[in-house]
């Protein structure tokens, strides 16, 4: 079991409220409202999950830079009203950004009793892992 500080639970339950608003923001036909608090408070989870300094870290490695510039885009858009293109944008910086958690997130997935039966399907497996950007040997 995982153990976390009291700052980092309240972190997840940040992040997990900013991801319950900026989907709850796509399926009322991208309301400005509800995707900016849910990215508001998706930021404010991972700055307590991982602490200011490693955030500061992640966002300005050189080889995130483009996510980070395409996310932080996004959120002005969807700050200044302007939610569709903003949600374009920023889910551009969000690959960028996040793209290389994608294969632990579907491994992950997958020791789940009934997602992971799904995921390992054989007729589907071979599309996720290939979206997801894992890589198996044809053997």
């Amino acid at each position: 079991m995982i153990w976390l500080s009291e700052r980092q639970k309240f972190g997840v339950g940040f992040t997990a409220g900013g991801l319950f608003f900026f989907l709850f923001g796509i399926m009322t036909f991208f309301d400005s409202g509800f995707l900016a608090l849910g990215n508001i408070l998706f930021i404010i989870g991972l700055v307590l999950i991982i602490g200011p300094q490693r955030t500061t870290t992640f966002f300005t490695r050189p080889t995130k830079i483009r996510g980070t510039i395409c996310f932080v885009t996004g959120i002005v858009l969807i700050l200044m009203k302007r939610s569709f293109f903003g949600f374009i944008i920023e889910s551009f910086g969000i690959l960028g950004l996040f793209g290389d958690f994608f294969g632990t997130i579907i491994q992950f997935l997958r020791s789940i009793p009934y997602i992971g039966d799904l995921l390992s399907n054989p007729l589907i497996a071979p599309t996720i892992d290939r979206l997801a950007g894992i890589d198996t040997l044809p053997v």
